[in-house]
């Protein structure tokens, strides 16, 4: 057995037991970045994600791929959820290092849900209208339930639901079809 081998079935086992692990690193890891920020430690949150997303990748049968897949999630986080600070229809209460920029806390949400796309969302790359409508209603009320736990704030609550129902909507296929292409977790085609 090559290495690449033996890193996939580390890390999946069998296929429910990786499915498993992956549902519960991300949860852990998204309850650390939110309840971090809500309570003023976002590094604690920060660093938690990280682990996670290293463990991922560190574990993946192809790395480089799975890393280029988290690196285009965290591009297109920064430059959404900047955008929607830069407008003014939210507010992170703490973990801003720059005005109008996304924290790192909610940077390393969006690093953490790629790690999802290969293993426990995979499903979702048979349909892009599924995965659309997923991050529609997924997507917000995510960041609803941030705003409950304290560390986000809705300052136009309307203006930024639609946002991120139409903001998600569009960009979960993005990132479900650039999973395709850099997939690290399954043996290539």
């Amino acid at each position: 057995m090559s290495s690449a081998q033996s890193r996939r079935a580390l890390f999946l086992g069998s296929r429910s037991v990786g499915l498993i692990a992956n549902c519960i690193a991300f949860q852990c890891g998204w309850f650390a970045c939110v309840l971090g920020a809500a309570y003023g430690w976002p590094l604690a949150g920060t660093a938690t994600a990280g682990a996670i997303v290293v463990w991922h990748v560190l574990r993946a049968l192809r790395p480089a791929e799975e890393l280029k897949l988290i690196m285009i999630a965290l591009a297109l986080g920064a430059l959404w959820d900047s955008s929607l600070a830069a407008i003014g229809w939210i507010d992170f209460t703490s973990g801003t290092l720059v005005a109008g920029l996304a924290p790192p806390w909610i940077l390393a949400l969006w690093a953490l849900f790629a790690t999802t796309l290969n293993v426990s969302l995979e499903w979702l790359k048979g349909s892009a209208p599924l995965a659309a409508l997923l991050g529609a209603i997924a997507g917000p009320l995510s960041y609803w339930a941030g705003v409950r736990l304290g560390a986000i704030e809705f300052v136009a609550p309307l203006p930024a639901l639609v946002a991120l129902a139409i903001g998600w909507g569009v960009m979960t296929p993005l990132l479900v079809a650039a999973s395709r292409r850099y997939d690290g977790i399954h043996a290539a085609h």
